[in-house]
């Protein structure tokens, strides 16, 4: 498992890493001291897991976390306590508190073992058809929608907010075509993984769509496109990822 390590003491850092290097789980592909440097790292590599610092300069680790557009797992290494009970609103395997032991890395480090069996045998949920319903509960609303009448998908920090269609406007030429919404806690990129790719599309790091939702594409101002939804919805998108738009959308 990729692993990387965020911690703003260099002597604490590379304790940590010393420690991991025999470990033959855990593949430690990047560190950093700041949550700036991190989130640099973060995007370019997709660590699955984070050794992780709360208190850093330039912000905490749980500034960090609310950055990403994925869960990854997270063991916190930390000197304070307090925070163990927020730690767990992420994806938490372990909290450490500092100065680290051989023995209880290790504890981390099985519980981390086990967490990943348990999700391998979670990952063998199948691709979401067109026609499957989903139940949704936002607050004291609920909502039960095809796929097939989702417009798009919006990460929010670590949540997703789905806009769908409203009750028989299911992409239809209804003159009614605002957009009813709900919250799910879910990432965007396990979002992504059940949804059938010939009728969904990511078009940035922020959105996947509906591509029977797009109602119209056109050069932006400035570098890149602006899709329009069907909702009335704008959303930018790159040159790059035009291009593979235009030609899922082409003969």
């Amino acid at each position: 498992m990729q692993a990387m390590v965020i911690e703003d003491s260099r002597l604490a850092r590379h304790g940590l890493m010393k420690m991991l290097k025999n470990n033959t789980t855990v593949d430690v592909i990047a560190d950093a001291e700041n949550p700036e440097e991190a989130l640099i790292l973060i995007q370019q590599f997709k660590p699955e897991l984070l050794f992780l610092d709360i208190h850093m300069p330039g912000g905490s680790g749980f500034d960090l976390l609310n950055q990403l557009d994925y869960s990854p797992k997270i063991i916190f290494t930390t000197a304070f306590s307090e925070y163990a009970i927020r730690s767990f609103e992420y994806n938490t395997i372990d909290y450490l508190l500092k100065p680290i032991s051989d023995q209880r890395l290790e504890l981390a480090l099985d519980k981390l073992a086990l967490s990943s069996d348990q999700s391998s045998e979670k990952q063998d949920k199948s691709i979401f058809e067109m026609s499957h319903k989903l139940f949704l509960k936002d607050s004291d609303q609920c909502h039960l929608v095809t796929i097939e009448s989702i417009h798009y998908f919006e990460s929010c920090k670590n949540y997703a907010r789905i806009f769908f269609a409203n009750s028989g406007n299911n992409n239809s030429s209804d003159k009614d075509n605002s957009s009813n919404n709900a919250f799910i806690k879910k990432s965007l990129s396990s979002i992504e993984q059940r949804l059938p790719q010939e009728y969904f599309f990511r078009v940035n790091r922020q959105y996947i769509v509906n591509l029977n939702s797009i109602q119209n594409i056109e050069e932006a101002i400035s570098d890149g496109y602006c899709i329009t939804m069907i909702d009335g919805k704008e959303l930018e998108i790159s040159r790059r990822n035009a291009t593979s738009l235009k030609e899922r959308l082409s003969f």
